[in-house]
């Protein structure tokens, strides 16, 4: 698998990339909730929300649709900037559930025991970086609040889908659960799910993601 040489792992989680990333399209994402996120959180009744990692706001606007309020995190401004417009094209009710702040994954420490839900999808930062970054956001689930993780699984690396060749970024939903203190939390989901996507060249592909969904004892 090739990808651009003149980058490593830690330049994929600057602020630099992620800005140029944005700024080389008008939409990187699809503008839909994550299917995960839909699948695990449809039924939970809302709360105070963390989304980390928002991007352009998706999962952010979907939640808040449901009654979440929501604090949309990423280091892109360029990314949160059109999160917030997204949000205010969705109705005043959206844009007064969400808030936007840019911030470094790496350095940033959220409020203890502060949320009844912390997502994180497809946070993909170097593993010394990675198990602090997810006790971090462990720490911030108040009793009786969930924290949801999805990530690329490493097998991605054995396929044609394109994934950068970095499997220090990798991870799966059994590490991110192996680091939870089962005494103060109940595993909800740690699995493997596939699904289909397109390569490059536009061949189909199954990939899997690393799913692990917790709830804080208490």
């Amino acid at each position: 698998m090739t990808h651009d040489h003149s980058l490593d792992a830690t330049d994929l989680c600057s602020q630099e990339f992620w800005d140029a990333r944005y700024d080389s399209t008008a939409a990187v994402w699809s503008g839909k909730p994550n299917p995960h996120l839909v699948e695990q959180v449809t039924d939970v009744a809302p709360g105070n929300a963390l989304d980390v990692g928002c991007g352009e706001g998706a999962d952010a606007i979907w939640l808040a649709s449901r009654g979440w309020n929501v604090t949309g995190l990423d280091v892109s401004p360029v990314a949160l900037t059109r999160a917030a417009a997204r949000a205010a094209e969705a109705g005043t009710e959206i844009a007064g559930r969400t808030s936007w702040k840019q911030t470094d994954l790496r350095t940033w420490e959220p409020p203890a025991h502060r949320f009844d839900l912390v997502s994180a999808h497809f946070i993909h930062v170097p593993a010394s970086d990675r198990r602090v970054l997810h006790g971090r956001l462990a720490a911030a689930v108040r009793q009786g609040g969930r924290l949801l993780i999805v990530g690329h699984h490493p097998s991605d690396l054995q396929t044609s889908v394109g994934r950068f060749d970095f499997p220090d970024l990798l991870f799966t939903a059994e590490q991110v659960a192996a680091a939870l203190d089962p005494d103060d939390w109940e595993i909800l989901v740690c699995a493997e799910p596939t699904r289909e996507a397109l390569d490059p060249e536009g061949r189909p592909v199954t990939i899997r993601d690393a799913v692990l969904h917790a709830i804080r004892r208490g």
